[in-house]
């Protein structure tokens, strides 16, 4: 090998170990500019969109006022109104911001500071925890899917497998000190909250009425979905010095029921609405809840799924929090027998985690393909 030869495989070498220590060793590095290897073609720039192929500049981004749900309505008297505003929201939006919710201000502040005091720590108290391995208790990682994304996300993340939790608990990170204790609290408020909103979604489409005696098979399943999966997700995207060139994180739906996102102040969240990239505005102590694939399947159809995805800037960085909810990873999801007819057949196949993992070791997980894969061609 020739020295230039060896010098410019030793500068590729090196450039890629750095993108795997993550955005935050990049910033923390000085780099005045992004790599090549977070500059997304034209086409997906968040400052672009498509006419017939070409990439257009973009004019200035919408802002999005998504649906409330105000929580404690739900058990009011004008618990028929919410509902029929829940299900407007999966329906329409596939989004919307859940208000006075029940968890305490002080279980949501501990939980953003806790996640950026590890954020915090050094790089090699956080690489303790990088697997490729995704069905670990703990994965820490940067990008979207660092072993198949051609090009790489600004976003660094540490997700935690939360079920059951006397078993994954002693596999979390130990640092900071009081790292588990908040996690802990959080994982079981945002728990027993989605419980709760499973409740509402499943009177919102008529499988349920408030006052009904359950029937076997929905008793069966609400037991279900409180022995199921959650998964928690604490991303940071530290500043960016080129935010045009790249993305927190791709547009893509979430594989699971239900998400439960808690923002900071920072905007950046984008949502695909009527074919345009609106962003979210924050609520203070507000989650942004979107329906899931599951639960877009177990609809047959008739609450949303929806691509969003994360804007970054040059001056903030961000925290966000997802709670990913779902059956228990082994239960296969389908959709629900009373929610198909003649006039709406059945429009998905069965699913489970299992199918889900397959698919994306083996491509690329943004654009809601996997959902696509679910859909039964009808004739």
């Amino acid at each position: 090998m020739s020295p230039a030869l060896a010098k410019s495989t030793e500068r590729l070498n090196n450039e890629a170990e750095d993108y795997n220590k993550g955005v935050k060793y990049l910033h923390e590095s000085g780099i005045k500019r992004v790599p090549k290897k977070y500059i997304l073609p034209i086409s997906e720039r968040p400052n672009y969109y498509a006419i017939n192929g070409k990439p257009q500049l973009a004019s200035k981004e919408l802002n999005l006022k998504l649906p409330i749900i105000d929580f404690a309505k739900l058990h009011g008297p004008n618990r028929a109104q919410v509902l029929n505003s829940l299900s407007y929201a999966c329906e329409n939006y596939g989004f919307f911001q859940l208000v006075n919710h029940g968890i305490p201000d002080e279980v949501i502040r501990s939980m953003v500071d806790v996640g950026g005091s590890f954020f915090n720590l050094p790089l090699s108290e956080r690489e303790k925890y990088m697997t490729t391995d995704m069905t670990t208790p703990v994965r820490y990682g940067t990008s979207f899917n660092q072993t198949k994304d051609g090009v790489f996300c600004w976003r660094d993340f540490l997700k935690l497998v939360c079920d059951p939790l006397p078993d994954v608990l002693p596999h979390w990170p130990s640092s900071p000190t009081d790292f588990r204790e908040q996690a802990v609290g959080y994982a079981k408020e945002t728990k027993f909250l989605f419980l709760k909103l499973v409740e509402a979604i499943l009177e919102s489409l008529g499988i349920t009425t408030k006052d009904k005696t359950q029937n076997d098979d929905v008793e069966e399943m609400l037991k279900e979905f409180e022995d199921g999966s959650q998964l928690m997700a604490v991303n940071f995207y530290p500043p960016c010095p080129n935010p045009d060139l790249t993305l927190g994180m791709p547009p893509h739906s979430d594989y699971g029921f239900l998400t439960l996102l808690l923002q900071d102040e920072v905007e950046g969240l984008q949502v695909k609405c009527h074919g345009k990239w609106v962003t979210v505005q924050p609520i203070p102590g507000a989650f942004v809840v979107n329906v899931g694939d599951h639960l877009e399947i177990f609809s047959n159809g008739k609450y949303k799924s929806v691509l969003h995805r994360v804007l970054v800037n040059s001056l903030k960085s961000r925290i966000s929090v997802a709670s990913l909810h779902s059956l228990p990873f082994n239960s296969a999801v389908k959709p629900w027998p009373k929610l198909i007819s003649e006039t709406n057949p059945r429009n998905y196949k069965d699913t489970n985690f299992a199918a889900f993992l397959e698919y994306i070791k083996s491509c690329d997980s943004t654009n809601k393909s996997f959902l696509e894969t679910r859909k039964l061609t009808l004739n």
